[in-house]
């Protein structure tokens, strides 16, 4: 099995392909944090401007597990401990980070972690990061979903 971080970028006119046609694998991160939920300001499309758990995709060969502590250390610049699997989601969002393509679909995988280390934003996605708990503020529904998996 190949280590999926050795892996390229995939080029700009297959990527367009793949979010034109197939649904994305990814992981969501929900991270317990100081007594709350731990979110970033999405700076890209989809949820461009929402508080939103970090996440990415998995890569061709990398375990959810993987790409659960890669996300983290890539997003966060932290490691993290995994506490649950809150399961499958699907995410339609009819916008993306392409011109002329409008909608884009992730299976994402939910999961809860705690940091080991602390969080910052190591990434050109997020505009921020704060910390929400409950009463929640509104935020954007999947990560509502989310936050109902894990308090009720």
């Amino acid at each position: 099995m190949s280590d999926p971080s050795d892996d390229q970028p995939i080029p700009d006119a297959e990527w367009r392909t793949i979010i034109e046609n197939i649904p994305l694998v990814s992981v969501d991160l929900v991270v317990r944090y100081d007594g709350g939920i731990l979110l970033g300001k999405r700076e890209n499309e989809p949820a461009k401007g929402e508080w939103f758990v970090p996440g990415g995709t998995v890569l061709k060969n990398e375990r959810l597990t993987e790409a659960v502590h890669r996300v983290a250390d890539e997003e966060l610049g932290c490691t993290v401990e995994i506490v649950e699997s809150l399961g499958v989601f699907e995410h339609f969002y009819d916008t993306s980070e392409l011109s002329g393509i409008d909608s884009k679909h992730y299976v994402a995988n939910g999961f809860v972690v705690r940091p080991t280390s602390e969080p910052t934003v190591s990434d050109d996605q997020h505009d921020g990061l704060r910390v929400v708990s409950e009463p929640y503020p509104e935020l954007h529904r999947y990560v509502e979903r989310y936050l109902q998996m894990i308090d009720g």
